[in-house]
């Protein structure tokens, strides 16, 4: 990639981090606040900090659209581009109604399942992607279906693996970061720079989402990170290693269902901040952390930040077998 390029990543980064602060100030003006679980004072943090985010992404992708157009005089990608960012703008638009509405108000499922589906209607009607998957041609099957179902099963199942400092953010930019390493090393470099913009951004933001969070991603976020990583596994043709980056998010799945999708991912909060489990049996990603380092650490004192960490390490161990044996 051409040096200019990194200016598209430079103006995401600043971009997010200089909205960031007005957001957190116009969201608490009006309200749209939400409880922080793990803190004993249950302090009001800024919601929905996947505006600003977002904004500096779409910002900086832009830019680099520019720079193809305006330098390199080509317009190669632009199509693939613009249907990308609008499947975006959409699911991003029905995750800022669940934020607006409430966590536990929002939409029903149902009705969040179709919204997200026609998220996908950009992709479908360019016929994105490659319809062979191990030498087995689908057809007409593979944007009607395919499609569709990875990007609800990315953009749902992302929000799941949630609800801790930094958890979202952090588990965004490892993914993102690994495929945008894969693209480059498929010749993929145009999908390279749309997922290392989205990780400048989620860089930026990171800095006020860390632990004492300033501000929450919010299902604005965590749905549109989802739906880029299925996106960029699309267009890429890389679905199988994405696939494989996944399998957090697929054992959080597994542990939900187990739950019957009615235990959250929060802890039990003691008094001193530390965590405790909040039930007699594992129902999350979230909880085996706790467990874990409960029986590990000597003062079994587990503190936010620490489960974060421990879900992050075993997302890069899971990125770096994917790298050893996928590629």
């Amino acid at each position: 990639m051409e040096p200019l390029l990194v200016a598209s990543l430079l103006l995401s980064f600043f971009i997010t981090l200089f909205f960031i602060p007005i957001w957190i100030r116009k969201t608490k003006d009006a309200g749209l606040v939400g409880k922080d679980m793990h803190k004993p004072d249950k302090k009001e943090v800024s919601e929905a900090g996947g505006v600003p985010v977002l904004f500096g992404f779409i910002f900086g992708v832009l830019i680099y659209v520019a720079i193809k157009t305006f330098y390199f005089k080509t317009t190669g990608n632009i199509i693939e581009i613009f249907s990308l960012l609008t499947s975006l703008l959409i699911i991003s638009f029905v995750g800022l109604i669940d934020d607006i509405l409430g966590w536990k108000i929002g939409l029903t499922k149902k009705m969040r399942i179709i919204f997200v589906i026609f998220a996908a209607v950009p992709l479908i009607v360019i016929n994105a992607g490659h319809s062979q998957i191990d030498g087995m041609t689908l057809g007409i099957i593979y944007p009607l279906l395919i499609i569709p179902l990875g990007i609800v099963g990315a953009s749902t199942t992302f929000n799941f693996l949630a609800g801790y400092n930094g958890l979202e953010t952090s588990q965004g930019i490892l993914i993102l970061s690994a495929l945008a390493f894969v693209t480059w090393h498929t010749g993929n470099s145009w999908l390279s720079v749309i997922a290392l913009c989205m990780v400048a951004s989620l860089i930026a933001f990171y800095l006020f989402n860390r632990t004492p969070s300033k501000v929450f991603p919010g299902d604005v976020l965590t749905y549109s990170i989802g739906a880029l990583i299925a996106i960029i596994a699309i267009l890429g043709d890389i679905e199988k290693i994405a696939v494989f980056f996944f399998i957090p998010y697929i054992l959080e799945t597994i542990l939900k269902i187990r739950g019957k999708c009615k235990k959250e991912s929060f802890a039990k909060i003691n008094g001193d901040g530390s965590l405790e489990m909040p039930y007699d049996k594992i129902y999350g990603v979230e909880h085996l952390a706790i467990y874990l380092l409960k029986k590990i650490k000597k003062n079994k004192k587990v503190y936010e930040k620490e489960v974060v960490y421990l879900i992050n390490a075993f997302q890069i161990l899971i990125i770096i077998l994917g790298l050893l044996f996928v590629l």
